[in-house]
């Protein structure tokens, strides 16, 4: 559908509404926003808005980040108009009339204070159709364990920026292993790697959230 393509196209760019002076090619044209409400009016489901609409411009600004095309500030206004539409979507998902793929518990580790990254993964998981707990920065294991022990069939997100705190990674693994072995965790951050998720336990490391998002579909 052409609105539905319109749509992909203002959450590649990330153009978020009307009102919003970027990009150059889309100004004074209805963004997300805008988009998603018309969309639903002319009753397109809110699914088929989510997976031909918000998921396939995310995917394509996931694809040109992942190649080199695209840089985080990229990455952060297209979550934007991503979550500009979201807003419209959000009561389908609380009814039950939307269903989410499943649900992600998210958190910068503890002594870190860094979310850029962690914020980026949030909004492009949701996008992705998921249900995102987002417990915050500076997360101590204590937390997690708390939060998994009334969410039930999640998987985990573990986030450090410091060479430093990563290394408080491997607690939070080991704890959240010991209390279900079957949860996935999976890292990212600027100093990680797969070799050091793997010697910590962890399932997977992303340096992307395209990646990631690719992987668990």
């Amino acid at each position: 559908m052409e609105i539905l393509e319109k749509l992909s196209e203002c959450i590649e760019y990330g153009k978020s509404n009307k009102e919003f002076k970027h990009p150059p090619h889309l100004v004074g044209s209805d963004g997300a926003s805008e988009l998603t409400a018309i969309a639903l009016s002319q009753g397109i489901s809110p699914d088929d808005i989510l997976k031909k609409g918000l998921m396939t411009g995310m995917n394509r600004i996931g694809e040109k980040f992942s190649t080199g095309k695209a840089f985080i500030p990229n990455l952060l206004i297209s979550a934007k108009a991503m979550y500009a539409a979201m807003e419209h979507l959000k009561p389908f998902f609380e009814s039950g009339e939307a269903k989410h793929k499943g649900t992600m518990l998210i958190g910068t580790v503890a002594g870190d204070l860094h979310d850029i990254g962690k914020n980026i993964v949030k909004m492009v998981m949701e996008g992705d159709g998921w249900k995102v707990i987002d417990l915050g920065v500076n997360v101590k294991t204590e937390l997690f364990l708390e939060n998994l022990n009334k969410t039930e069939n999640c998987i985990v997100g573990l986030s450090a920026l410091l060479t430093t705190t990563m290394l408080n990674m491997e607690e939070t693994v080991r704890e959240i292993k010991k209390f279900n072995e079957s949860i996935k965790v999976f890292v990212g951050g600027a100093p990680l790697s797969e070799e050091f998720a793997l010697k910590i336990g962890a399932d997977k490391y992303f340096a992307d959230p395209h990646s990631l998002t690719k992987y668990i579909n």
